[in-house]
């Protein structure tokens, strides 16, 4: 199960246990569970506090990871590996004791939740948004012994998915009923528990002392402004619902100079622990709401949907974009119902089915490539004439058996019996003829729309929402700058939003030296 090379980095990650775990594992007759008792097997090899136990669970193949002798547990009925294998060691070394690096403060809030708590998260192997979720659920595992989880396959276990109608993933459960659905983070998940967290998050935050800087974006912008901001030596914060931004929904990365290859999620981390090691304070799980260009005195404020106003001397915008939507009847109703926008994270749960794409460019075409080795048949719908997506993906796609193309169609409404996604329906722009495509799935690929619609009553934005910018960062308001995807740089690059987000950080470093007050100047001097 793990070569050589793993089994070595595994074995040393185990060292650090502080206390003897024992996996507990529940198996019937078949190929996954004898995989599943094999990989056991390797782990339990690899250091001598761990032990493997016979369990009884209902849900076969699965095991649990207990720590001996107490009540702290989480469980996994999948074969951990790929995108969740990062998952099981974290388990592994959390339920050994080896501590949960979370705030203090976050994780007495965990450890004090009241109540029991039976955690069930649907995923995919293949999935690049679950392991967040899968991770934040098992340290809140480790912490508190009321709260139980287990990550489910849902390739392994389709007929619990198609009982519940699980469509996308992670969908999570919680004592037995839908949770949330989608990437969520420990914070994200207590203020869901905790209604009482956002109210004392906003007080905190509403008593934060002014920022030098205040980045609005975790994606790479956000992260480069950050990081060269906070190398200046002036306070720096960042703000931001999730840290990675688009980067944690991006699959394969091959075009970021000196790293031939990297994926989303392992990027984000990086930038992550780069921006913390230089102090910058993160404010994260919040979304903001208003920007509230500078008054007298010479602050800019963001205000949050929690109610609380951050205020620096200058901002850094970078709120990032989203997956454009098709805005056809249809689409919001039977989102996670079959409508999905992540053909990694869902494509696995259409297995033997057959699904559509819409959009023809370079995402939309590797989409229905990756899907046509999974699905039935794929149909891909293009509204232009012809396919916009390069050459070498075109070839590739018309060489597939099960692969259609349509070009000059639009899509004009998505219909369904209430549950979950029946059809597809669109017109052909050529000939006026209406056609209905019956699908299982279909997926979103028509690009992107920038996140800035809060922005639209304080500043300049093109027709498109785009926020404005000059060649270094300035916006239409003074000590407001802008950078990434969501500005009217033309080319969407990680590597271009880095570089975007650097410069917006030293052209408020600018602007902070030359419109420092006298007065301010010397206070610092005394």
């Amino acid at each position: 199960m793990l070569d050589a090379d793993l089994k070595t980095q595994l074995a040393a990650y185990l060292e650090k246990l502080q206390q003897p775990i024992e996996l507990v594992a529940s198996l019937d007759a078949s190929d996954a569970a004898r995989e599943l008792d094999a990989l056991l097997d390797e782990i339990a090899a690899l250091s001598p506090k761990i032990s493997r136990v016979a369990g009884h669970d209902a849900r076969t193949p699965s095991f649990l990871i207990r720590r001996v002798g107490t009540e702290v547990q989480v469980g996994f009925a999948a074969i951990p590996l790929g995108h969740e294998f990062t998952s099981l060691v974290l388990a592994l070394l959390q339920v050994g004791g080896h501590p949960v690096r979370i705030d203090d403060a976050l994780a007495t809030q965990v450890r004090e939740l009241p109540g029991d708590y039976v955690f069930e998260t649907y995923m995919s192997l293949h999935c690049q948004s679950c392991p967040d979720t899968v991770q934040a659920l098992n340290a809140m595992s480790a912490l508190n012994p009321k709260i139980r989880h287990v990550a489910i396959d849902g390739g392994l276990f389709q007929a619990e998915v198609e009982a519940r109608e699980i469509l996308s993933v992670p969908t999570i459960y919680l004592n037995g009923a839908p949770f949330d659905a989608g990437r969520m983070s420990i914070e994200q998940i207590l203020a869901k528990l905790d209604t009482g967290a956002a109210a004392r998050a906003a007080e905190a935050l509403n008593d934060a002392a002014p920022y030098d800087v205040l980045v609005v974006g975790g994606g790479p912008a956000g992260a480069a402004a950050a990081i060269y901001a906070a190398r200046k030596g002036i306070r720096t914060g960042l703000l931001t619902e999730r840290f990675g931004g688009q980067v944690l929904d991006t699959m394969a990365i091959e075009n970021f100079p000196s790293v031939e290859y990297t994926e989303g999620p392992k990027l984000a981390a990086s930038l992550e622990a780069h921006v913390r090691s230089y102090g910058v304070e993160l404010v994260t799980s919040q979304r903001a709401k208003a920007l509230q260009p500078a008054t007298d005195d010479g602050f800019v404020g963001i205000a949050l949907e929690s109610g609380a106003t951050l205020q620096a001397k200058t901002v850094v915008l970078a709120p990032g974009a989203r997956w454009r939507q098709t805005g056809v009847p249809g689409e919001a109703e039977y989102r996670n119902k079959g409508v999905t926008y992540c053909p990694h994270c869902d494509g696995p749960l259409f297995k033997g089915k057959r699904v559509a794409v819409i959009g023809g460019g370079n995402s939309g075409v590797e989409a229905a490539i990756d899907l046509a080795g999974i699905v039935e048949h794929v149909t891909l719908l293009e509204f232009d004439g012809k396919l916009r997506a390069d050459d070498v993906l075109q070839r590739k796609l018309y060489s597939l058996p099960n692969a259609t193309v349509h070009v000059n169609a639009q899509t004009t409404e998505l219909t369904g019996d209430g549950s979950k996604l029946q059809a597809l329906h669109y017109t052909d722009r050529g000939t006026g003829a209406v056609h209905q495509v019956d699908v299982a799935g279909v997926f979103v690929q028509i690009g992107l729309l920038p996140n800035s619609e809060w922005l639209k009553d304080s500043m300049l934005l093109t027709p498109r929402g785009e926020i404005v910018i000059d060649e270094r960062g300035h916006t239409n308001l003074p000590g407001v700058f802008a950078a990434g995807d969501a500005t009217t740089e033309p080319f969407k690059q990680i590597v271009v939003a880095m570089g975007g987000g650097s410069t917006a950080a030293l052209s408020a470093f600018d602007h902070l030296i030359r419109h420092s007050a006298p007065a301010d100047s010397e206070s610092a001097a005394a």
